[in-house]
């Protein structure tokens, strides 16, 4: 049974590998590797920029942003944790608990460099 498991994920490995490498392959054969005044042009979605840009992009809630995102998979794995919870039983408190910790001490760090704007 393990065999059959083991074969499974080399077979997605493989699979992973093959659909991935010529996303890497392809651009370095065929792109062209030396600067000209069409590759170093700014473009704005796909098309060129038409005037001056109108706005200054602030930049001060990035940290707030990168917060959210690490908070959306957090939530992610405490609703699954919750949801999984009375099968579990209260074992499963402890390396929740232990999961809650490792992600609080970086979010700590990032609310702390958040309310900084001179770094961003």
């Amino acid at each position: 049974m393990v065999a059959t498991e083991f074969v499974v994920v080399v077979f997605l490995a493989g699979f992973g590998l093959a659909a991935g490498l010529p996303t890497v392959l392809i651009p370095l054969f065929f792109a062209p590797k030396r600067r000209n005044p069409i590759k170093a042009q700014t473009f704005e979605s796909g098309q060129v920029p038409q005037g001056e840009s109108r706005i200054h992009l602030i930049m001060q809630y990035y940290g707030y942003l990168i917060m959210f995102v690490c908070f959306d998979v957090t939530v992610m794995f405490l609703l699954t944790w919750g949801v999984t919870f009375s099968q579990l039983g209260f074992t499963s408190i402890l390396p929740i608990t232990a999961f809650i910790v490792a992600i609080i001490i970086p979010m700590a760090y990032a609310l702390k460099m958040a309310v900084r704007p001179e770094l961003w």
